[in-house]
């Protein structure tokens, strides 16, 4: 079935063919129609569906009948600045035939840049939740039209804390209105969410409830802890891995195997919630040129991460949350290309793969654990050895001058504690969207 099918103008189905794309995925072939008839949506899809197309290219169509406004008429509401960025993206590549402005706002980037362009006037919004509330306080943003909102990664959304800031904004908006919601999972949360902002809608769910992508070919590795870095490296030389994928649990472990990857001659990148805006950006970029080999990354990072024919998915630590194993390993694997999700996984660990493959519903294969050479002592760098013979002769003086300088520490190590929480943001930065 071709686009046209489905009811989309030719500057839609022109923009499409340019990049490649004839026929619908499956929620698309869904959701479109719907949309193009003022309905309210909740579609289970999940990551690598095609989803992203399927809302923007109806609220193009529907947005293109009147003329520009000063106000947005559409508002999308994404949970990270990655994926607000790329919905942005997809929309201008989209409707590059149509008189049609879009607009991203999210935090970790300067606000006045995004006042001046909100005066200039705006027909299509992205926005992380936070960001817009920062404009909605200093009112430099006017929702009062807006006819379509969508939220977008709804299940995100609430794992990041985000249900009140997104009830905030709902009430920003004006009663009459289209609603679409996406939502990779259904769990009671998310049906309590559709029931307050939905009317009447029409479900689609594309795909099976935590059902892994079906071609990706998956496997995972038994193996120690401290040896899961040189493990990694050996697999991605003697592999000949161009591009890879891998998760770890925090930014400081993010960091860490990024730095020892780049010792094993591997270029490597790291994208988390430590990183600037502009950070994440470059080595994203670098990631899809093939400049950077191996990203690496914590969940919520990557969240939303489109980039097309990955090819291999890395679980260098198990996530806690086995639903969270399912949106991992969607990367790769996408419109009908084969790809490849390895998992590491260390003794302690193992509950959490019988987790993943309790909602999986189905077993894991372990691959046998290759011959490979043992981890490289990292090397101590001058300053340190030098604070190690401090530490020597503090050792060795009289034990009265060692109680003063021990609580200074302590206090330190308390003070170091009350910092981010996991993926290194504190519950407000997770809620604020930046």
């Amino acid at each position: 079935m071709p686009f046209a099918a489905l009811g989309l103008k030719p500057e839609l189905t022109r923009a499409l063919a340019d990049r490649g794309y004839t026929e619908p995925t499956p929620v698309q072939t869904r959701v479109i129609p719907e949309i193009l008839a003022g309905r309210d949506i909740l579609a289970g899809a999940q990551t690598g569906t095609g989803k992203t197309a399927g809302f923007t290219l109806p609220i193009l169509q529907q947005l293109n009948t009147a003329p520009p406004a000063r106000a947005p008429r559409a508002l999308i509401l994404a949970p990270t600045r990655e994926l607000a960025a790329q919905v942005a993206e997809s929309i201008k590549s989209y409707g590059k035939y149509l008189r049609l402005r879009t607009l991203v706002v999210f935090g970790g980037v300067g606000i006045h840049p995004q006042i001046e362009a909100l005066r200039r006037g705006v027909d299509i919004l992205v926005a992380t939740p936070g960001r817009l509330l920062d404009h909605a306080q200093q009112r430099t943003i006017d929702l009062s039209q807006v006819e379509i909102f969508v939220l977008d990664e709804a299940d995100r959304m609430l794992d990041m804390g985000f249900i009140a800031d997104i009830r905030r904004v709902i009430k920003l908006l004006p009663p009459r209105r289209q609603n679409l919601m996406f939502s990779a999972t259904y769990s009671d949360d998310i049906r309590r969410l559709a029931q307050s902002l939905l009317r009447q809608p029409v479900e689609v769910d594309v795909a099976r409830r935590n059902a892994a992508v079906e071609t990706v070919e998956q496997c995972y590795y038994a193996v120690a802890r401290d040896n899961k870095r040189a493990l990694l490296s050996h697999l991605i030389h003697e592999g000949d891995w161009s591009q890879v994928l891998i998760f770890t649990r925090t930014k400081h472990g993010a960091n860490r195997l990024t730095k020892q990857l780049t010792q094993d001659g591997i270029n490597a990148a790291a994208i988390h919630g430590n990183k600037s805006q502009s950070a994440r950006t470059q080595a994203l970029a670098d990631f899809k040129q093939n400049k950077v080999r191996a990203l690496v990354a914590t969940e919520i990072a990557a969240r939303g991460l489109d980039i097309k024919e990955l090819p291999h998915v890395v679980n260098f630590d198990l996530p806690n949350v086995p639903e969270d194993y399912v949106h991992r390993i969607g990367r790769t694997g996408r419109a009908g290309a084969t790809g490849s999700a390895v998992s590491l996984v260390a003794p302690d660990e193992a509950s959490l793969l019988k987790d993943i493959e309790r909602v999986l519903k189905a077993r894991i294969p372990q691959a046998p654990l290759p011959a490979f050479p043992p981890p490289r002592a990292e090397p101590v760098a001058p300053e340190r050895e030098g604070e190690h013979r401090r530490h020597e002769t503090k050792r060795n003086q009289p034990q009265h001058a060692q109680p003063q300088k021990r609580r200074h520490v302590h206090a330190q190590t308390r003070t170091h504690s009350r910092g981010a929480g996991e993926g290194g943001q504190t519950r407000r930065q997770r809620r604020r969207g930046r």
